[in-house]
């Protein structure tokens, strides 16, 4: 039998006549929250209804935010367990992706012409 993730109940406070729709402000304050290890790697949120009974929103709005979270990479959705945070949050490292970028050798070289009405024409190779 599989041990459930042990349920963190976030802190969030929404301010309803802001100009920052009530989905951005549950996603902001929460991956801030994940991203800043308040809320551990592993653990569950409540469930959209309840979140949203908590929250005085729609249960789609809870649904949105979580989407988005999803879309980031920051929680995992597993069936009869709700959202689960992810363990390692993804780290976009610039020098890697430079790095990845030079080994691919993508261009290796570029040339640049334009063509009779003044448009310009790239070759690589």
């Amino acid at each position: 039998m599989r041990r459930r993730a042990k349920l963190f109940v976030p802190s969030i406070t929404l301010v309803k006549d802001c100009d920052t729709p009530l989905h951005r402000q549950i996603y902001g304050q929460l991956a801030r929250a994940i991203r800043g290890g308040e809320i551990p790697g592993g653990s569950r949120l409540p469930s959209s209804r309840v979140l949203a009974r908590l929250l005085g929103v729609s249960r789609n709005t809870v649904l949105a935010a979580f989407d988005d979270l999803a879309a980031d990479d920051l929680l995992q959705g597993e069936r009869g367990a709700g959202m689960l945070v992810r363990n390692a949050v993804p780290e976009v490292s610039w020098f890697g992706l430079k790095q990845v970028i030079r080994d691919s050798g993508y261009p290796a070289r570029a040339v640049s012409l334009t063509d009779a009405d003044g448009n310009p024409i790239y070759l690589t190779y």
